[in-house]
């Protein structure tokens, strides 16, 4: 649209410049017309080029989105979701970071709401579903959080954190042996994830496997996590935790 009009008023100008002496014979008129027809085009131009730079997509307001949320400008990055979301009401992608801003700031139902809708829009969309169970986690819905975190694996059987987060909602339901299954998981995958270790430790404990568990706390402290030694000091210094050749 903008190069049309573009081209309309230079072909204008051309036209103008070659017979404008010969059809007007007074010059002083001529040079009045031409004044006034550029000035029309210049600001028909000029209104079609602002308006052309003013419209934004659904995907331009979500990049803004994550730029603003990436500089920790929430409220900014909110409004550039909100503006994404009521151009395309399919733009997952903005239900989900909105709903990341709202978890943030504790809105943990509205958060609920926006990853509802996302996945909704978009049904394998692990991230939605991991962080979707992070919030029924925090609301003591250990089951739905299990649910949210096998289907977050189901699309990503790399998803470590949907593991750890799946094992930590076990031990909250004492199903200690599947938490312990998950953590051995991680640790399949990542023979260095202190954080499997250390609970995998603590699980084991609880489960009664106390010379395991503190096998698995004194791996994490060697791996450079401090509070393993604090618990080995507080479960694990009896003579039960260590096997003998007589075992």
């Amino acid at each position: 649209m903008y190069e049309k009009w573009q081209t309309y008023c230079i072909a204008i100008h051309s036209t103008l410049s070659k017979e404008g002496v010969g059809t007007f014979e007074n010059k002083h008129i001529y040079m009045n017309q031409l004044s006034k027809i550029l000035s029309l085009c210049f600001l028909l131009t000029l209104t079609v080029s602002i308006a052309f730079s003013q419209k934004k997509s659904a995907s331009d307001f979500i990049d803004n989105g994550i730029a603003k949320f990436e500089a920790k400008e929430y409220m900014e990055a909110i409004v550039s979701f909100n503006e994404a979301v009521a151009l395309d009401p399919t733009a997952y992608q903005a239900y989900f970071m909105r709903g990341n801003i709202k978890q943030k700031f504790a809105d943990v139902h509205g958060a609920m709401k926006d990853y509802n809708k996302a996945i909704e829009v978009k049904s394998d969309f692990p991230e939605a579903y991991f962080e979707r169970g992070n919030v029924k986690y925090l609301l003591q819905d250990y089951y739905g959080a299990i649910n949210d975190y096998t289907k977050a694996i189901e699309y990503n059987e790399n998803n470590l954190d949907a593991y750890y987060k799946r094992g930590q909602a076990k031990q909250q339901l004492e199903a200690y042996q599947d938490a312990i299954n998950d953590c051995t998981k991680i640790i399949e995958k990542d023979g260095n994830n202190v954080d499997a270790y250390y609970l995998r430790g603590v699980l084991r404990i609880e489960y009664g496997q106390l010379s395991e568990g503190c096998l698995d706390l004194s791996k994490a402290g060697e791996l450079g996590d401090l509070k393993a030694y604090e618990m080995i000091r507080e479960r694990c210094n009896d003579a039960r935790c260590y096997p003998t050749e007589f075992e």
